[in-house]
């Protein structure tokens, strides 16, 4: 891949053979941030995971810096009736489904009551591949509707590792304070250490590293270290 001027010379400031403790990290990265807009920085952890594993939850970071979700809901009933006083952007059934095949995805998160996983298990090619399909370890598929929107609305996001066991996630603005950053990185691996499956063996987490949208990834020292 081609890279352009601007980040060539910020790879110079990192030094790929250190690891950095999780302070020093965000400063550098912030440092380092030199887009005209206001970059996302993102956490990524590669996990010692079996090939049949997969480590996946969700959470309410301490620090927000998301606008408002659009959140669709498959309710019928009351439970729509419910969705829409709790303030969700879409709520329907069939109408909805059928739109969404015909190519309609103006929305940021889906969740659906038990009873609609029949009819919503139709969009899984459409919805599965954006990650976007209502599931119950995600709690986007459940009958407390109401729970499930205050809890998207307080910034609840979902991680999960990839074919190659790595987990990428936003964590924060460029623009945020540090101490913000820092205590939402310490958030997200105290959930992924938490998850440890039960016949890895070994070192669970190989390395972790923090980068900007354009900016080089900084490495941080352990996991041990998000406090520091």
């Amino acid at each position: 891949m081609k890279r352009g001027k601007r980040y060539l010379e910020a790879v110079k400031a990192v030094d790929r053979t250190r690891l950095y403790g999780t302070s020093e990290a965000v400063e550098l990265v912030k440092q380092l941030s030199k887009a005209k807009f206001d970059e996302t920085i993102e956490l990524s952890m590669n996990l010692n995971l079996k090939k049949s594993s997969t480590v996946r939850d969700t959470l309410v970071l301490p620090h927000q810096f998301r606008g408002d979700k659009k959140i669709l809901v498959f309710a019928k009933g009351e439970k729509a009736e419910e969705a829409k006083a709790a303030g969700a952007t879409h709520v329907g059934e069939a109408e909805l489904i059928e739109k969404i095949r015909g190519g309609w995805m103006d929305f940021d998160v889906a969740v659906a009551t038990p009873d609609m996983m029949k009819d919503v298990g139709r969009l899984g090619p459409i919805l599965g591949r954006r990650g976007l399909m209502p599931n119950p370890k995600t709690q986007t598929v459940t009958f407390d509707i109401k729970e499930a929107i205050a809890e998207l609305n307080k910034g609840r996001v979902e991680f999960r590792s990839d074919k190659t066991g790595v987990i990428h996630l936003a964590v924060g603005k460029v623009s945020m304070e540090s101490d913000k950053i820092r205590e939402n990185i310490k958030a997200v691996i105290g959930e992924v250490v938490k998850r440890r499956p039960a016949d890895t063996k070994g070192d669970f987490v190989n390395s972790i590293a923090i980068s900007s949208t354009m900016g080089p990834g900084v490495k941080l020292a352990s996991s041990t270290d998000a406090g520091a």
